[in-house]
């Protein structure tokens, strides 16, 4: 018997805003159903003994040191710039537009 009803999978999909068909909705029951089993498994094997861990390997830091170096000066900068207006990139108007 699955875990996951379709009308679990159904009340999901709204929530996601998602257009599911019926047969879809069959389908994602089941593969839902599969991983929550699969998680179940994965909850069955944990033990006490076994310290939780957030990578399989051991990781170490690989950033870099941080280096003050010199950088662009604002001309540089906008040289390359297709449009600059008062010292900075002028772009085009996104927000407020109809559309």
């Amino acid at each position: 018997m699955p875990s996951i009803s379709r009308d679990e999978v159904a009340h999901l999909a709204r929530l996601a805003r998602l257009a599911v068909t019926e047969e879809e909705l069959d389908l994602f029951a089941g593969q839902l159903d599969q991983i929550v089993q699969a998680v179940a498994k994965v909850g069955d094997v944990a033990d006490q003994d076994i310290p939780p861990t957030s990578h399989a390997v051991p990781l170490t830091n690989v950033f870099r040191a941080d280096l003050v170096r010199p950088g662009l000066t604002q001309q540089q900068a906008l040289a390359a710039a297709p449009a600059a207006e008062d010292g900075r990139f002028r772009v085009p108007r996104i927000l407020g537009e109809e559309a």
